[in-house]
């Protein structure tokens, strides 16, 4: 399949490189993915001619925002192009090319618009989407079809089928089961779940895209109060300090019914050493009221073009070229990473990898967004003083409309201060 797709964007140029006026640029890429993105830059000489040079990024990968920062604020030509979290653009937006009239809109509009909006700060297209995350609900179909169960499509119906099929499991012996495993840590990743279960209940995603803090709001208030009733039911005390790792351990050793994850456990699961390879469901997150949308938290990465750049054409072609359908199907079947590229969700090769992608292209298109575009700079404070505000909800020290009213005058002060 990579040879395919390699020799296809070979094949567009009339495979022949053009060595004239033949340019050199420098890109950062995920450290997961170096080999992938040699092989992006090989197929692109080929076509081109010119020639992309790899950087490993740092293992971690917010270890890169400090090093981007020095770059950046240096002015420094040294690189060109730039691999970004969503909740860095609003970070780095000033210090990234607009590449509206740069890319192609036929090449654009190929991108769930939720992805692609998501990148459009100030009218500026600051960067192109690689792949995507959005939150996912993993399930015990084999479980489910036991008790005569449909996938629910809200969080009461959720809990209640948790609840029940938990409770029935532990009776025929099965003490380890749960309901429902989740991560309710103090960290980012509760920024995302509660933003997820918020959204979905009519209550907005902490700040709107112009500005107004908005936390502070009824249907807010009751999402987190019923995630609250969940700890100790259908959830583990312990679920306090689960993160996605965490979590996913409990799933994929079969003690657990439901498991909201990103899309990766799709493939972790059906893995040697899972207790439940074959025995796995995907849909989207359930809603918290009628009328409201699945709001699984969006997750993508993106290619952007550092404002400072000796070569902003050549690297912005390189960013349309590593973020079009040829690469990105690619990746997705050689690394299962989900395309942001709508029309790879009903390609044959790619259903083969990852076939849930299927009956979730919706999920997809109706996720929520954590407001870093935005918040900017601002984006940790504001995500750190709502993740640790809802985990004392979440563990009983604060009652969640007293929580919000009061984060939502932090946040406001924090706005100020900006």
């Amino acid at each position: 399949m990579l040879k395919k797709c390699l020799a296809a964007a070979a094949a567009v140029a009339g495979l022949w490189a053009s060595t004239a006026h033949a340019e050199t640029i420098s890109a950062f890429c995920s450290p997961t993915e170096f080999e992938l993105c040699t092989k992006v830059a090989d197929a692109w000489k080929a076509k081109t001619g010119n020639e992309a040079k790899i950087n490993k990024m740092p293992a971690l990968l917010d270890d890169a925002i400090p090093l981007y920062q020095q770059l950046l604020a240096a002015k420094s030509k040294d690189v060109d192009v730039l691999f970004l979290d969503v909740i860095w653009l609003g970070m780095f937006k000033a210090n990234l090319l607009d590449l509206k009239t740069m890319v192609p809109q036929a090449d654009q509009d190929k991108h769930f618009a939720s992805t692609l909006n998501a990148a459009k700060l100030d009218g500026n297209l600051v960067a192109m989407p690689a792949y995507m995350d959005v939150g996912l609900m993993f399930y015990r179909k084999d479980l489910l079809e036991k008790y005569g169960k449909q996938p629910p499509k809200t969080w009461d119906e959720l809990a209640s089928a948790a609840k029940e099929i938990q409770d029935k499991e532990r009776a025929d012996g099965h003490d380890k089961m749960w309901g429902y495993a989740w991560q309710a840590k103090s960290y980012e990743g509760l920024t995302c779940d509660a933003i997820e279960l918020i959204a979905s209940n009519g209550g907005g995603t902490i700040i709107s895209d112009d500005g107004k803090v908005t936390i502070d709001n009824a249907d807010a208030a009751e999402a987190i109060k019923k995630a609250k009733g969940w700890i100790g039911s259908i959830s583990p005390e312990g679920v306090l300090n689960y993160d996605e790792e965490a979590s996913r351990a409990v799933f994929e050793s079969g003690d657990a019914v439901f498991h909201r994850n990103w899309p990766y456990v799709w493939g972790t699961s059906h893995k040697e050493g899972s207790a439940i390879i074959d025995k796995v469901g995907v849909m989207p997150l359930p809603v918290g009221k009628d009328g409201q949308k699945s709001s699984g938290c969006l997750g993508p990465m993106y290619y952007g073009v550092s404002k400072y750049s000796a070569k902003p054409q050549v690297a912005a072609d390189f960013v349309n070229f590593i973020t079009g359908t040829d690469m990105q199907k690619m990746r997705a079947v050689e690394a299962t990473l989900n395309p942001s590229i709508q029309s790879l969700y009903s390609d044959p090769e790619v259903l083969d990898k990852i076939p849930f992608l299927k009956d979730n292209q919706q999920a997809f298109a109706d996720s929520a967004v954590r407001p870093s575009g935005y918040t900017g700079t601002s984006y940790n404070r504001v995500s750190q003083a709502f993740y640790r505000s809802v985990h004392d909800m979440l563990s009983g020290s604060t009652d969640p409309k007293d929580g919000f009213a009061s984060l939502g005058k932090r946040l406001e002060k924090l706005k100020e201060s900006r």
